[in-house]
């Protein structure tokens, strides 16, 4: 995200990472244990080292496109130059989508789990007003640029950390090695089960729209970006093998199709560990892990979106015309979500095919025609995207199993 105003000593490595893991790693890490018990630990292993490599590459390709472009230019102007306007506009759409779509989940989302904390201090609030409260601070922070939101996500990060140690630091003591590294029962088979797991891994390393802010912050340092998105995705996926390790290794297999049959969601998951967590505090850590989870992932996914109008609306850089799209980036996902509470569960299975465009296909184009060649990378990002829109497909027209469901 552009700065308004530019400091002349080079920004801390640090700060980029953190926005990325923070963006990365939020309240949807919840899920991944779920949707991955079919396929278990081994693949869900691979499969996340995968995505992350795929994501890493598409990542670094764009970053290295964005650098023969001025600072703040955005996926709108690289695509429309190098691509053209045909391809641009699907890539506009695909993005607001994909954007727009989650920064309304986490407002739905959020509203009623700050609404409860904020009543339990004696401030009797709606979940209406707790969204728009909560809205206006992440808004606030966004439009000041990106030293605020890496200063916040930092905390954020930082805090998920030490929570998840407190939390599942003695889940590890007593992992069930054995039960974690078990193979399929007899006349059973794993690998139907990991290619359907594919779109949820490529999902949880979604930062690319925090790319454009990031060329700005370094000032177009190439070393700077390309170590701070290594560092930012590396803690990302070890936060993962961390989480997968401390559920898996405690839950058997045949437990998760109850908690699927409950909704997967986070408190299905934590009824099905609370026996495992000799923690009396438990709900009010697992309360407040949730909020830094959700506040993390909501600024880096608004932060990029926010760039993204910017660059399309070729809105400029002063405190009037940065408002006008704070405006742009917060106010329709959060009437949309006052009005339409639950609306988005239909809407948020769309996201990962859209999210293969804008993340994995459109980064290996741009570098295809920017190198005026079709590198290697360039191919494996291709059939990676290839590989997600497919899985995608087979799962939507119920071609895949489904662990726990049909």
């Amino acid at each position: 995200m552009t700065e308004m105003t530019f400091s002349r000593r080079q920004p801390s490595v640090w700060w980029g990472a953190m926005i990325i893991c923070g963006t990365v790693v939020g309240a949807g890490m919840f899920t991944l244990p779920v949707v991955m018990a079919g396929a278990w630990f081994g693949w869900a292993m691979v499969l996340l080292l995968i995505s992350w490599g795929g994501m890493l590459l598409s990542g670094l390709l764009f970053m290295r496109v964005s650098l023969n472009y001025p600072a703040g230019a955005g996926y709108d102007t690289l695509t429309k130059d190098l691509l053209g306007r045909g391809w641009a506009t699907l890539n506009g759409l695909s993005i607001f989508f994909v954007l727009g779509i989650l920064t309304y989940a986490y407002i739905s989302a959020s509203g009623p789990v700050y609404q409860h904390s904020i009543s339990q201090l004696g401030l009797p609030i709606s979940t209406a007003e707790a969204k728009v409260l909560l809205t206006l601070c992440v808004a606030a922070v966004v439009w000041l640029g990106t030293t605020g939101v890496s200063r916040l996500m930092t905390f954020c990060v930082l805090a998920k950390i030490l929570l998840l140690i407190v939390l599942f630091g003695g889940l590890l003591t007593q992992v069930n090695v054995p039960s974690l590294l078990s193979g399929p029962a007899a006349g059973e088979r794993y690998w139907p089960y990991a290619l359907g797991v594919l779109p949820f891994c490529l999902a949880s390393f979604g930062y690319h729209g925090n790319i454009t802010g990031l060329v700005s912050y370094y000032g177009g340092n190439k070393q700077n970006i390309t170590r701070a998105l290594v560092l930012g995705t590396l803690l990302s996926l070890a936060l993962y093998l961390f989480w997968l390790t401390s559920t898996m290794g405690n839950l058997p297999r045949d437990g998760f199709p109850e908690i699927v049959k409950q909704g997967g969601d986070i408190a299905a998951l934590m009824a099905a560990l609370r026996a495992h967590l000799h923690v009396n505090a438990l709900a009010l850590m697992m309360s407040i892990f949730s909020h830094f989870a959700v506040i993390a992932s909501f600024l880096g996914v608004t932060a990029g979106l926010f760039d993204f109008i910017a660059d399309r609306l070729g809105y400029g850089n002063s405190p009037g015309a940065r408002l006008k799209t704070a405006s742009l980036t917060f106010l329709p996902p959060l009437i949309a979500s006052i009005c339409w509470p639950n609306g988005f569960v239909a809407a948020i299975g769309f996201a990962g095919l859209f999210a293969t465009l804008w993340a994995v296909i459109i980064p290996a184009l741009l570098a295809w025609k920017s190198q005026q060649r079709c590198s290697l990378a360039v191919v494996l990002l291709l059939v990676f995207g290839a590989m997600n829109i497919l899985a995608w497909l087979l799962s939507w027209f119920e071609v895949l199993p489904e662990f726990g469901g049909r």
